[in-house]
């Protein structure tokens, strides 16, 4: 749960960040100088890259967050890993399990569920990248295997 908050702390903080950053954008502009018009503009873009950016971020995380809920109700949520005290994996064996999960997922490719796996096993062995790949890999087919 500390973690939904720190994110949400976070994004009110960029959103109310963003709006002071606009508001200055519309006081550069209300100048009339043409230098002053030119940051004003490049301050109305930022914002907007910075909303879509955190849409993007909270929109990954819910729908990240719905398929690793429903994997765990339908029961294969378990990696099958040695776990640390914490109840983490242990990175080397996750890392020595890769194979396997990569293998899965290579066999079952429309699979939803053997995406999310992959990405919880990167995610555990520590490669974030490649985990948020399988991941993204698993909300495009789940929302294939919906419609």
């Amino acid at each position: 749960m500390t973690t939904k908050l720190g994110a949400l702390i976070m994004a009110a903080l960029l959103v109310l960040y963003l709006a002071l950053v606009g508001w200055r954008a519309v006081q550069f502009m209300a100048t009339g100088e043409p230098i002053a018009i030119a940051m004003g503009v490049a301050l109305v873009v930022l914002p907007i890259v910075g909303l879509w950016a955190l849409w993007r971020e909270l929109e990954f995380g819910i729908r990240s967050h719905e398929l690793v809920k429903r994997l765990g109700e339908e029961g294969g949520l378990d990696l099958e890993l040695p776990l640390m005290p914490s109840g983490r994996p242990e990175r080397a064996a996750a890392g020595a399990a890769l194979d396997g999960f990569r293998a899965a997922a290579d066999a079952t490719p429309e699979s939803w569920q053997a995406a999310m796996r992959l990405g919880l096993a990167y995610d555990a062995a520590g490669d974030r990248r490649h985990a948020r790949q399988a991941v993204r890999r698993a909300i495009e087919l789940s929302r294939e295997s919906t419609s």
